[in-house]
């Protein structure tokens, strides 16, 4: 007879159920009328409409299985940015090659870094690979090279680092990353998680393709999901050393890529006057909402990315904000997990999305709505 308590039944290995899931964003308002999401820094301008067309002519094939080394998708990255493609592994968003690392490169008993309040899938990975997530601290919200060195041990296997950073926004120039990938131990995996890279203007920026080219031990991660505007489609590339590609070649899903997200992704990369427009417009509106709301009272963290941090007097205020956006069918992210309960991130939207948020944030400032700010 089968037993209904935990000996009768299969157990998760020890550690898994003291993960705390991946939280995302809200989808969804609860007022009535038209909703804007601003809470996924999904892009406004969507996909390119040559990326739409193939995607549509993807449908006539559904039956055949994909390439399962997605070998066109990973030539057109090649030709667009110079790189040998024999070192691009695709995969289901940067998010799957973030695990894929983790789990070939940490096991029980050793420890991976990362930042304070660095991308949160960093630490669940860690964990379910059986290693111990250790926290660098930042300072001003930023990710700090010495910090993270004081954090190596013999025990260190990998090394996370968004740049640009996500919730804040901030990023370490080129000269910083070159200092830690040079001071890393030659055994610690350096991942540079570059999902942001195309929005960066900075003169002193780089997404780290020099280090993956002419490192053993660094890797630099890039996602179709936010400029490209293919989040629903997962779809991220790395460019590593060989052997680790081996290495992530071995445990990673044979199909792990699908016809309709090669293909797609070839249409979107080749799209250069789509990218532009993005850019620009990110440009534009990054600057005006950075102006607009730090004039009504709310700091704001300088970013280069697709999005703002926003700075509330305290958490009752950031959670009292959220609510009246949200009834208003502005949907913004919580950033509470990331240990910043006093702030809220913005995505950069239309303009007609941009406007409302920052008439809305003006309004609840005023302490209308039932709110006081």
């Amino acid at each position: 007879m089968n037993s209904f308590d935990g000996a009768g039944r299969p157990q998760p290995r020890p550690g898994v159920l003291a993960i705390d899931p991946y939280r995302p964003g809200k989808s969804g308002g609860t007022g009535a009328g038209k909703i804007h999401k601003l809470s996924s820094n999904e892009t406004p301008l969507g996909p390119s409409p040559r990326a739409k067309e193939v995607y549509k002519k993807a449908a006539e094939r559904l039956e055949i299985y994909p390439d399962g080394t997605a070998t066109a998708l990973r030539e057109a990255i090649g030709a667009r940015y110079g790189l040998d493609p024999a070192r691009i592994v695709c995969g289901a968003g940067s998010d799957e090659l973030i695990s894929l690392l983790s789990h070939a490169f940490v096991g029980p008993g050793d420890e991976g870094i990362c930042t304070r309040h660095g991308f949160s899938v960093y630490r669940i990975t860690i964990l379910a690979a059986g290693g111990m997530p250790v926290i660098a601290q930042e300072k001003n919200l930023t990710a700090d090279v010495d910090e993270i060195l004081a954090e190596v041990t013999p025990k260190t296997k990998i090394v996370f680092l968004a740049n640009p950073n996500n919730p804040t926004g901030t990023y370490l120039p080129f000269g910083e990353i070159k200092r830690l990938a040079m001071a890393l131990p030659r055994h610690v995996l350096l991942v540079l998680d570059a999902a942001y890279a195309e929005y960066v203007t900075r003169n002193d920026y780089s997404p780290g393709l020099e280090l993956a080219l002419t490192s053993q031990n660094v890797v630099m991660t890039r996602t179709f999901s936010k400029i490209y505007g293919l989040a629903g489609l997962r779809i991220g590339w790395c460019y590593a050393p060989a052997p680790i590609c081996d290495a992530i070649n071995r445990i990673r899903g044979p199909f792990n890529i699908s016809t309709a997200a090669i293909e797609v992704g070839i249409a979107a990369l080749q799209d250069l006057e789509h990218i532009d427009k993005a850019i620009a417009h990110n440009e534009t509106w990054l600057d005006w909402l950075t102006q607009e709301i730090a004039e009504l009272g709310i700091p704001v963290t300088p970013s280069v990315g697709n999005f703002l941090l926003l700075h509330f007097k305290d958490p009752a205020q950031a959670q009292a904000a959220d609510a009246f956006l949200t009834s208003r069918g502005l949907i913004l992210r919580a950033v509470d997990v990331y240990e910043l309960p006093q702030c809220l991130r913005l995505s950069v939207g239309t303009e007609e999305a941009n406007r409302l948020v920052v008439a809305a944030l003006a309004e609840f400032m005023r302490g209308e709505g039932g709110l006081s700010a």
